[in-house]
């Protein structure tokens, strides 16, 4: 029988929570008597179940061996399904319990150096303020190092953008912030002497520049190109924003920042923004989590109130 006219809801009404308990144990188990056993049911009333959904669904979702079942390719479709939405059950009813009894445990934060002023510590005080019971962690880097360290399960959840060698399809994305660069420098710096730069003459300075593949550094090269600029620059390469910080602020050198990240040193007294519209912006900061691993109810929070705050 045919179920290509039903819609999703109708056709989901048909499926029985007890049912994809059995799929989730004859997939464990290859064995229609020792599945049953597992949910302690008879095993007419598992291989009852087993028909009623596949006439509901109209597909064959097992094949039977001599010696036990085997799943077919819509079968394995199914499996995948419950066993994602037991796997979801389980973490609802954990966060459930924390929000009842307060949440406890550790949270494990990554972040790019432009999250931080205007999403990352803001978010971060007010969740303290919320949870002090949770233990916090937060490590900062590049794109590419934090969501190896997200893919690694070093880290919970990411504040940064997807870089090349990673697939959208392995994440969970949420955009959050997207910003403008800007050039900065020390206070005195001589170029306060005048009232605008042009941009090709940024190819004649000195640079403190995050490592190569990194998006800024390639949007300021490939914006350079465009007005004629082909030397190499001169720069001291680092993804630490205390190095920059401290070699921009202690010489006549520059770096790009977000627009945050620059007012955040600016209100500091470290640095100020040169007199200069670049004609840059970078991808929007997103909220990076795994889609394949369960968030702890920790890291589902701190997700929420991150997007609460967007």
């Amino acid at each position: 029988m045919t179920t290509d006219h039903l819609s999703d809801q109708a056709l989901l009404l048909r499926v029985r929570p007890r049912q994809l308990l059995l799929l989730a144990a004859l997939d464990a188990e290859r064995h229609l008597g020792r599945a049953a056993q597992s949910m302690n049911v008879t095993q007419p009333a598992a291989t009852k179940l087993l028909l009623q959904l596949e006439e509901s669904l109209g597909e064959k979702l097992f094949e039977r061996l001599a010696r036990g079942m085997r799943p077919t390719p819509a079968g394995e479709v199914l499996i995948r399904y419950a066993r994602r939405v037991l796997t979801d059950f389980g973490a609802v009813r954990e966060e459930m319990g924390a929000l009842r009894s307060g949440l406890s445990g550790a949270l494990r934060l990554a972040a790019v150096p432009g999250a931080v002023p205007a999403l990352l510590a803001p978010a971060l005080l007010e969740y303290r303020r919320r949870h002090p019971q949770v233990a916090l962690a937060v490590a900062v880097g590049t794109s590419d190092v934090v969501l190896a360290q997200l893919a690694r399960g070093d880290v919970d959840l990411v504040l940064g953008r997807l870089t090349e060698g990673f697939s959208e399809e392995e994440f969970d994305i949420t955009p959050l912030l997207e910003e403008a660069m800007q050039v900065v420098v020390r206070k005195g710096h001589p170029v306060f002497a005048r009232k605008r730069l042009q941009l090709h003459e940024l190819g004649d300075w000195s640079w403190v520049l995050q490592p190569a593949g990194s998006p800024q550094r390639g949007r300021l090269e490939a914006a350079l190109r465009e007005v004629g600029v082909h030397q190499r620059l001169d720069y001291i390469e680092t993804a630490s924003t205390t190095v920059t910080t401290a070699l921009v602020a202690g010489s006549d050198m520059a770096a790009l920042m977000p627009t945050s990240l620059a007012a955040h040193y600016a209100r500091l007294g470290a640095l100020r923004v040169a007199p200069i519209t670049l004609p840059i912006r970078l991808p929007a900061i997103d909220v990076i989590v795994p889609r394949e691993r369960p968030l702890s109810p920790a890291a589902q929070q701190f997700r929420a109130l991150l997007r609460e705050r967007a």
